[in-house]
């Protein structure tokens, strides 16, 4: 099985087009045009009945108190945590493309609801809790919302796309599903997966 993710190559930069925050040379970070990249895929085996697609970045500080602060740094040596960006389940297996900006076209304050979306039915990604302290932001992130590491993160991040072919039309997940609820139902029910993967930070010194 294969994915390709338009614009995006193995271990290289992921376009500042995806992400939900981009670098100011002012405030460190300003909001991005937060498009979903053309995801596609092909080869999948016989049997398929259903895709699902997840993106996450592994590199995200386990804990957050000198993140984004004036003085700060988020050091290499703290362990790191799974940021889930985008859950999208219960792709029919007539499906082999998402297009470009199909389940996300900008930032969205108070974020996008979950269910049921354009293709699949739409998970809730980590931006959820990320952003559950901010009264302006607060709410709930379903579907795909992109890249925004710390702007002072000693390392540069990593964000997997991912796409399974799977046995079952439909997970059985409703309501506000997150990553780890994603994994869980997959258990068993793969068939074949494929991943690519891109990099991003904030931090001028690693730009």
């Amino acid at each position: 099985m294969k994915i390709t993710v338009s614009g995006i190559s193995e271990g290289q930069p992921i376009p500042e087009s995806f992400a939900f925050g981009v670098f100011s040379a002012e405030d460190h970070m300003s909001f991005g045009p937060n498009r979903n990249p053309e995801v596609s895929w092909e080869d999948a085996p016989a049997g398929t009945k259903s895709f699902a697609v997840v993106m996450f970045d592994p590199d995200v500080p386990s804990v957050a108190d000198d993140v984004n602060q004036e003085g700060k740094t988020v050091s290499k040596d703290l362990p790191r945590a799974d940021f889930f960006h985008w859950l999208l389940v219960d792709i029919p297996a007539s499906v082999s493309r998402i297009p470009e900006g199909e389940d996300s076209d900008g930032v969205l304050p108070k974020g996008k609801p979950a269910g049921p979306g354009p293709i699949g039915v739409r998970g809730i990604n980590t931006y959820t809790q990320f952003l559950a302290g901010n009264p302006d932001m607060a709410g709930t992130y379903a579907g795909y919302d992109g890249p925004c590491p710390p702007w002072n993160d000693e390392i540069l991040h990593h964000y997997h796309f991912e796409v399974y072919a799977l046995d079952v039309e439909t997970l059985g997940l409703s309501g506000e599903f997150d990553g780890e609820a994603v994994r869980e139902a997959m258990a068993g029910h793969v068939l074949a997966q494929a991943r690519v993967t891109g990099t991003y930070t904030l931090n001028p010194d690693l730009r």
